[in-house]
């Protein structure tokens, strides 16, 4: 991929990865309830997911995804599913009664990178984004050193991005205000990934 080419790409999955949305939501809720090492464990694992679905998208294979509705079905009611199990879990949660302060910290950065990388990789409107961005860099012959080059560009973006803001909103008087807010942004995320359920389905 040429210089040029790869920085097209680049600037236009930056613009994809800073759009407020579920994501953004999880990690915000997830750093502070859980801390600085829940929410980079969450970026890190949205970021794997985004790559997975570049690599799927540049060979080929979302195609089949977005032109096989069943398969398409599956994914969109099982993104919508997770969605609406988290933004529950947000709207039901109580200072202090849940486990993201309670024990190790290998614990807590394992279910945020898995609720980080399900985020992402349940959410078909990824395979749509792709396919509409890879469009014009996919061609017939591209093959693995191609895709991978895509993967690590949109996957690496997106989890930089998250990461920066698990980082920022860990940071001394911030997070002393975010976890005095806590209550509030506990609705707040649960209401936004509750509404996108919805969405997702609708």
């Amino acid at each position: 991929m040429e210089l040029t080419s790869w920085l097209a790409l680049a600037a236009i999955c930056v613009m994809g990865a800073i759009s407020p949305g579920p994501s953004l939501a999880l990690v915000i809720r997830n750093t502070v309830r859980g801390g600085q090492g829940h929410g980079v464990a969450t970026a890190l694992g949205h970021g794997l997911g985004v790559g997975l679905y570049a690599l799927i998208t540049a060979l080929g294979l979302a195609l089949l995804i977005t032109k096989t509705p069943l398969l398409f079905d599956l994914i969109r009611y099982g993104g919508a599913a997770f969605l609406a199990w988290l933004g529950l879990k947000a709207l039901l949660a109580r200072p202090g009664d849940e486990g993201d302060r309670q024990g190790s910290h290998p614990v807590r950065g394992r279910r945020g990178a898995f609720e980080g990388f399900m985020v992402a990789f349940l959410n078909p409107q990824l395979a749509i984004f792709f396919l509409a961005l890879f469009s014009q860099f996919v061609r017939a012959d591209t093959g693995w050193q191609q895709g991978g080059i895509m993967m690590l560009t949109a996957g690496g973006i997106d989890a930089l991005w998250y990461v920066l803001v698990a980082l920022a909103l860990s940071r001394g008087p911030v997070l002393v205000w975010l976890q005095a807010k806590s209550r509030m942004i506990d609705k707040l995320s649960g209401l936004v990934l509750l509404g996108l359920a919805l969405k997702v389905v609708f």
